[in-house]
Parts: C-alpha cells; sequence; structure tokens
C-alpha cells in the first residue's frame, strides 16, 4: 500500500521485497546475485560495504529517537559487575560487594531524573544506559520505577550480552560498532554521570573528558560517584602536576556521593560553552 508520505512516485521497497518471494523457484532465482542487494545479507556484511553498515548504525537509532521525541538525554556510564545490594553476597570480591551500595544510588538518581523528565512530557533528560547489567541495568531499573522510559545501546560481544529487562523496548537498540554506540551515548547528552566500573567505564569516561576537553563538545555537568573509588583508581593530580594535563582540567568534572546531590549540582550547573582553546598549550 503507498505510504502517504512518501515523496516521490516510484514503487516502494518493501512491496518490492515482498513481490521478490513469490518469483518462480529456478536455478536462476535461487542464486545470490538475483537477491535484491538490500535484502541480502552476506553482501550487506562484506567489508566492502563497511561505509554503509556504520551510516546504518548511525541512521536507525537516529530516526527511531528522532521518531519517539527524544531530544536530550542525562547518560549513566559504570561497571556490568556491580551488584544489587541484596546479591552482594555473590560478588566475586568484597570491594565488588561495597561498591553495590551505587546500584541503589543509580537507581535511584535515574528515578528522580526520570520524574523530572516526566514533568516536560518525557523527551527530555531521558535516561540512556549501555542496556546491560550492573550499573546499566539499575539506571533502566530507577526510570521503571517511576514509571518513564529509559534507552539502552547494547553491543553484541562474543560471550553474553542482552538487554536488562528494564529497558524500554522500543528504545532498546543493538550495535556492531563502538564507535557509532559511543556517537549515540553523547549525541543528545545533557549531563554524563560515571559510577565505579572497570575498562568499559573507564574508556566511555575518558573519551567523553577528552571530548569535551579539547572543546570537540559542550561541557554539561561530568559527575564522577564515589569519590574515594575514583581517586584511588586515577591519581588525577598526579596527571596535572606532570603537565600531562592542566590544573584546569580538573575543574571539568565534580565527585558525588548519592542521587540527591547528583540531581542539585545538575539543576545548577551554570551553561558553560565549548572551549576554545586547550589550557596549558
Amino acid at each position: 500500500m503507498k505510504d502517504d508520505k512518501r515523496r516521490h512516485p516510484f514503487r516502494d521497497a518493501h512491496a518490492d521485497r515482498a513481490k521478490a518471494q513469490e518469483v518462480p523457484d529456478t536455478p536462476q532465482t535461487r542464486a545470490p546475485a538475483y537477491q535484491l542487494a538490500f535484502t541480502d545479507n552476506d553482501f550487506m556484511c562484506r567489508e566492502e560495504l563497511r561505509p554503509i553498515r556504520l551510516q546504518l548504525e548511525l541512521l536507525k537509532p537516529q530516526m527511531m529517537l528522532d521518531a519517539e521525541g527524544i531530544t536530550s538525554t542525562i547518560v549513566l556510564f559504570g561497571g556490568a559487575r556491580i551488584p544489587a545490594p541484596a546479591n552482594k553476597d555473590q560478588a566475586r570480591t568484597e570491594t565488588l560487594a561495597e561498591l553495590s551500595r551505587f546500584y541503589d544510588e543509580t537507581r535511584e538518581f535515574s528515578r528522580l531524573m526520570t520524574l523530572k523528565s516526566l514533568k516536560s512530557g518525557g523527551t527530555e533528560d531521558v535516561i540512556v544506559t549501555g542496556g546491560g547489567p550492573g550499573v546499566m541495568e539499575a539506571g533502566n531499573r530507577g526510570a521503571v520505577d517511576a514509571n518513564g522510559r529509559s534507552i539502552g545501546l547494547n553491543i553484541v560481544l562474543p560471550f553474553e550480552q542482552a538487554p536488562n529487562g528494564y529497558v524500554t523496548p522500543e528504545l532498546c537498540f543493538n550495535f556492531h560498532y563502538f564507535a557509532i554506540r559511543k556517537m549515540h551515548f553523547l549525541m543528545r547528552a545533557k549531563a554524563i554521570c560515571v559510577f565505579p566500573g572497570g575498562f568499559g567505564t573507564m574508556d566511555e569516561l575518558f573519551e567523553s573528558l577528552t571530548l569535551i576537553q579539547t572543546g570537540r563538545m559542550e561541557r554539561v555537568p561530568f559527575l564522577l560517584f564515589g569519590k574515594e573509588f575514583w581517586q584511588k583508581i586515577i591519581n588525577w593530580e598526579a596527571l596535572a602536576d606532570a603537565g600531562t594535563i592542566s590544573a584546569e582540567d580538573l575543574d571539568l568534572f565534580r565527585f558525588v556521593e548519592t542521587a540527591q546531590e547528583a540531581m542539585d549540582l545538575i539543576e545548577n550547573w551554570g551553561p558553560a560553552p565549548a572551549r576554545d582553546r586547550i589550557p596549558g598549550r
């Protein structure tokens, strides 16, 4: 059936895709060469098609988030291994068990932020996580506690990875390319909150900070939950003392401990344009 929103008189791809399934079964129609290019999975996975796949992974979530009216997000990064407090006795280490309190802080922060989002129609300040377990699960779960929506940006991994059960289904995306997934984390970001985590969390932390440090991204509230954890893991002052970052770079983020503290900081964070220079250079 013709879509009234179409801007051209040509037959649409859906119709031809369906019609192509009705052709007679012959050696010619069974040959891979005969299959419509955009329905040929083997063709789409060829190395030469990588630029097209990159574009598709950028476009699909962009178009679907636009269709859902999502205008801004609150980004939550954090460890997949941090358990809910009820399960902390199953944690692999004593430290992970202690860090379980950040599951509840993540969940509460997400609940409070989603309540705020709902006051403006639920299209601004929407929680976005990686869609996995641990802190990510807590973030999506808090949005459910507030009867709101949240986004999950999952990625195909060789050993697991299904989205947690709290991601809003129509806002649950899957990625092949880490780079495009990272872009979608930040394209609508109104604030970035980073909870304790491992390599993946630190990768997201430093890449986001670098974009802000170098003026490639506007300054947004950038909050690190758990000062003791982050100061133990990273010697921030040593970086500044060594001159590999400037002392002013340490002002790009703040440490917080609780969900309410984070809400207050975000609420009172003044506007800050992107840098037009890098201090110390």
